[in-house]
């Protein structure tokens, strides 16, 4: 990764009220963060997204799958779910850095629409997920869009143009087939992605395979399968995963406790609820948010 990258990140991290991020910057979608200290995993949401690591390494769990990526590398995210994460090379004198964009599907689509030749999806079973060296085009893109913070006055003006510059850098590259999976309305990717999104409008509520392979238009065994290749879990692991999150961030909020947490998320029992909540997150409800209220941030 280059030094002028380094030093324009660490450069706005260091001018941000506290030395540890995420920050939100004024560019949409465009996410800063900073570490001076390896973190314990953490679990959450990702959205489809560009995690481009400028110092340091991480590590990024989906479902049964495990992805390490270190500076000059990204985790590019295809579709939305549930994830378990850790940063594991930072220090306060050399902190992990990274760059965070979420994708802009309407950019996406507008640019893969003026391409010559598009990038034809594959058929083949595949993953929603994948590590990418960043370097060449890519590389300087992310180097404009953080000195673009500099001027905020651009930001409206030129942020779309560099934005459609990486979907373009994106979608001609080597993993280019498998980013217009997700663009493409007729792949059957995106129609899991559909799927997907029913599920997590109604994640509180009992759901059968049967109708969200009919959302899909799939039969029910080939939208499991496809289902389970994309994010590397089946549609019941991906509900009780953000039913747990959800209960997590009531509780943490204090707007329930643990029993109202778990009915409020669609369980019907609160010692099931405890024991998945447990086994997910390495201790009971109790336990485990009054960890994370008193941790040092």
């Amino acid at each position: 990764m280059s030094n002028a990258l380094v030093e324009g990140v660490k450069r706005y991290t260091d001018n941000q009220a506290g030395s540890e991020g995420p920050f939100m910057t004024a560019i949409e979608g465009l996410i800063i963060i900073r570490s001076d200290h390896e973190k314990h995993p953490s679990h959450l949401i990702m959205k489809p997204a560009l995690c481009v690591v400028v110092q340091g390494a991480k590590w990024t769990t989906f479902g049964d799958r495990r992805y390490d990526y270190r500076a000059g590398q990204a985790l590019i995210v295809n579709v939305e779910m549930p994830a378990f994460s850790r940063i594991v090379k930072a220090s306060p004198t050399e902190p992990y850095l990274a760059i965070a964009m979420e994708f802009d599907l309407a950019i996406m689509r507008d640019v893969m629409a003026c391409l010559d030749t598009p990038p034809a999806p594959e058929d083949e079973l595949g993953h929603g997920v994948f590590v990418t060296e960043i370097d060449g085009p890519l590389a300087d893109c992310m180097l404009r869009m953080v000195r673009l913070l500099d001027t905020p006055h651009a930001i409206p003006i030129l942020a779309p143009m560099i934005k459609r510059e990486i979907c373009y850098w994106l979608l001609t590259g080597r993993h280019g087939n498998e980013v217009a999976r997700v663009v493409l309305a007729t792949s059957h990717v995106h129609k899991v992605v559909t799927a997907i999104h029913a599920l997590r409008g109604q994640f509180t509520e009992t759901v059968r395979i049967e109708d969200l392979a009919a959302v899909a238009q799939m039969s029910p065994s080939a939208f499991h399968r496809q289902f389970k290749a994309l994010t590397s879990m089946t549609p019941l692991q991906y509900q009780k995963q953000l039913r747990l999150l959800e209960a997590r961030n009531l509780m943490v909020a204090g707007i329930a406790n643990a029993e109202a947490a778990a009915y409020q998320v669609g369980y019907e029992s609160a010692s099931q609820f405890s024991r998945e909540y447990s086994r997910m997150f390495g201790a009971p409800p109790r336990r485990d948010i009054e960890a994370l209220k008193t941790a040092t941030p």
